[in-house]
């Protein structure tokens, strides 16, 4: 049942470090459009040895949890569930609260990369490569489980990388087949390029953009544009950024802890973008 707009509520963003979190201006927006009046969401710097002690502090007022690194491992034992997404990679970032005291886990970070590459016009796709092989790459791969049709390749630093990404695509039920980094520039080609490393890391590989490149989904949105989608989005390609991920894995999180659908995309993206022009301006 939707909440009503002067219920005292809180929300909150969990993680370390955390200071740089965009969710509260996303969060905030949104309630704000809503009429959510009673509403807080803040952020706390949490590791994984307060995650517990945070938890048992949590009083009836409380209505939903945001999670980061690292805790998007170490809250699972902590919960009464997890839905199948979650548990399909093993990753928490939403825990709804619910009226019977119950905390239940949700990854939106999958979905939320589905709805921004719909939001873009990608519905599916025949083939896709991902670069990288860590916690985001395996979502990314879920994702993939979602609309790719056929092989996934993914391009990585280490045999051990590899038969991590090897065993997700098995678990996830996707064809996926392993290459050294230093055939990354063949992965421009493919129909979709996840980009899930950190920032800098895909910078040489801006100089092999293709001429006619397809679509690249560049998980970072600070800075931004990465060298990668600079170029990218120069020969007419399609750039999916990391702040539309972050703005639609927000949305469904705002819609499972208020119950209020659908939460304001465009309201929030505003939000997201001002933040970051706001924290690119300011000092140091």
């Amino acid at each position: 049942m939707p909440v009503r707009a002067t219920d005292a509520r809180r929300a909150a963003v969990l993680g370390s470090p955390i200071a740089h979190s965009l969710s509260p201006a996303l969060h905030r927006a949104a309630y704000g459009e809503l009429g959510l009046d009673g509403w807080s969401y803040d952020r706390f710097d949490v590791d994984e040895e307060a995650l517990p002690g945070f938890f048992k502090d949590l009083g009836p007022e409380w209505a939903g949890l945001s999670l980061t690194m690292p805790l998007k491992r170490a809250v699972i034992p902590l919960l009464d569930e997890i839905s199948e997404t979650a548990a399909s990679v093993d990753a928490v970032n939403t825990v709804v609260l619910t009226e019977d005291g119950r905390r239940v886990g949700d990854n939106t970070d999958i979905p939320g990369m589905v709805a921004a590459l719909r939001e873009h016009g990608i519905e599916q796709v025949d083939s896709a490569a991902i670069l990288g092989a860590g916690a985001t790459a395996s979502s990314a791969l879920a994702a993939l489980a979602r609309i790719c049709t056929g092989e996934v390749v993914a391009y990585v630093r280490s045999e051990v990388r590899a038969a991590e990404m090897r065993q997700w695509g098995k678990r996830l039920d996707v064809e996926v087949r392993t290459a050294d980094w230093a055939d990354a520039a063949e992965g421009l080609r493919a129909p979709l390029v996840f980009a899930t490393t950190p920032a800098g890391t895909t910078d040489a590989l801006s100089s092999t953009v293709p001429e006619r490149p397809a679509t690249l989904f560049d998980v970072l949105y600070d800075p931004w544009p990465t060298d990668l989608a600079a170029r990218w989005s120069g020969y007419g390609g399609a750039v999916v950024s990391g702040l539309d991920l972050l703005v639609h894995q927000a949305v469904l999180q705002v819609e499972q802890m208020t119950g209020c659908r659908p939460a304001p995309v465009d309201v929030m993206r505003r939000a997201g973008e001002k933040a970051l022009a706001d924290r690119r301006s300011g000092p140091g």
